[in-house]
């Protein structure tokens, strides 16, 4: 039995619809594309100022016909009761509600309507698809975090059942763990690892250090589906190669859908079936392709809340490769308020200075992993764990290393800790600021 999909249509998503739906986008010529696209923005725009007071309030002058008229909607615009947000004929009862993580430091709830909902599922599993992989077949090793309280604990342990996962705690990262970890690859036809990318990581490390090629052990393996932070080259080249499997880069929000999925051509290809994806400057402009700005999506399918002209709150570029159809993220920078302002008044991306420490500090494969914060604007600290104090060469190098690529004048602390704190989902945030954009 498809467990998967009979789960979600027993709870009200029409699977079956969603799929018949993202078929007949997706057999759609360029110019047939287009047609349907401006339909879909006409029609969610016109439909929530008509059923939705909370967005006839916010865009009191959009207007479908002219796009720069409608408002971009931030996290912080949807802080208040999902009651108050929510479109005619839909309730907490009939729609799909959850919360967002909050790593964007502005969590809320949200819904979609069922069909919406179903959408989302439809995309997801066609792309899983690209790679072989089905939702009610196919087998995965599951790296996130699982509730640290005895019911929440069996209740995702139940729900993994059902799905066909198995999760591996991202809270112990220990070789021990990882141990553990090997004996169930051994017992088990994993079809695909799927989860966070900083424990995925630490797990390829750990079988770099014992030399071991994970399909050697679990030959059934097919790919591995990173999410939620990061992804370095550096650290994909690591995971293929001690994986023997392809590494695919996955791009999502909760409230929203799959946002880009690594396709079989190693391009980082955007969901263009139920999204509206632009690259927008400071002053709500839409960029051309390759040039940097803010990533605001609209949600084409759902009619219980608007998502129109959402700033996700993350920065990236467009290929100029890409087309209306296929429109192709050539890089995602970081999260808009994961920027650092220096004393002199610039601004860079936190990254910058992850990446920069991160090219020097796991050389010699002593440092396990690290994080990045920003104390003052010329005030930084690197909290690392490893079995050996950093040496004060390497320090230096890292210090220097920063004030080349960015400015002088720079202060670089260490700290040397057992483990990293992570969040309550087991993301990891590589670069935290705590200076004021505006100070």
């Amino acid at each position: 039995m498809n467990l998967f999909d009979f789960s979600l249509r027993l709870n009200g998503y029409p699977l079956d619809k969603a799929k018949k739906e993202l078929v007949h986008i997706q057999q759609k010529n360029d110019i047939d594309y287009k047609i349907f696209l401006d339909d879909k923005l006409h029609a969610i725009v016109n439909y929530h100022l008509k059923n939705n007071p909370y967005y006839k309030s916010l865009a009191p002058k959009a207007d479908s016909n002219q796009w720069s008229s409608i408002p971009v909607m931030t996290k912080k615009d949807l802080q208040q009761p999902l009651e108050e947000r929510l479109s005619k004929g839909f309730t907490a009862k009939n729609v799909y509600v959850n919360k967002t993580s909050g790593s964007s430091g502005d969590p809320f709830v949200f819904a979609k309507d069922k069909f919406s909902h179903a959408m989302t599922w439809a995309v997801i599993q066609n792309r899983f698809g690209w790679y072989g992989l089905d939702f009610n077949t196919s087998r995965q090793a599951r790296f996130y975090g699982i509730p640290l309280d005895k019911k929440g604990y069996y209740k995702e342990r139940f729900k993994d059942s059902l799905s066909k996962r198995y999760r591996f705690s991202v809270f112990d990262l220990s070789d021990a763990a990882f141990k553990a970890h090997l004996l169930k690859f051994k017992t088990t036809k994993f079809d695909y690892i799927n989860g966070y990318t900083s424990s995925i990581v630490q797990f390829a490390k750990f079988l770099e250090r014992q030399s071991i090629c994970l399909t050697s052990i679990c030959p059934t393996l097919k790919a591995c589906i990173v999410t939620s932070e990061m992804l370095f080259d550096k650290d994909k080249k690591l995971m293929e190669q001690q994986f023997g499997v392809p590494v695919i880069n996955e791009y999502g929000a909760s409230e929203l859908d799959l946002i880009a999925f690594q396709n079989i051509n190693n391009e980082w290809q955007l969901n263009s079936e139920t999204l509206y994806i632009e690259i927008l400057d400071e002053n709500d402009n839409i960029l051309p392709h390759e040039e940097e700005g803010r990533i605001v999506i609209t949600s084409l399918y759902n009619k219980a809340h608007p998502f129109i002209r959402y700033d996700i709150g993350d920065i990236g570029v467009l290929s100029k490769r890409s087309t209306l159809k296929k429109p192709l993220l050539k890089t995602l920078i970081g999260r808009t308020n994961d920027i650092a302002v220096l004393p002199s008044g610039k601004k860079a991306a936190g990254l910058t200075f992850y990446y920069i420490t991160k090219s020097i500090i796991e050389d010699d494969g002593n440092v396990k992993e690290f994080i990045i914060e920003q104390l003052e604007k010329h005030l930084f600290k690197v909290i690392y764990v490893s079995e050996e104090t950093l040496s004060e060469e390497k320090k230096n190098t890292i210090a220097q290393e920063m004030e080349r690529y960015l400015e002088q004048g720079l202060t670089i602390t260490f700290e040397k800790q057992s483990t990293l704190k992570r969040s309550k989902s087991g993301k990891l945030k590589q670069f935290t600021s705590h200076v004021n954009l505006d100070s």
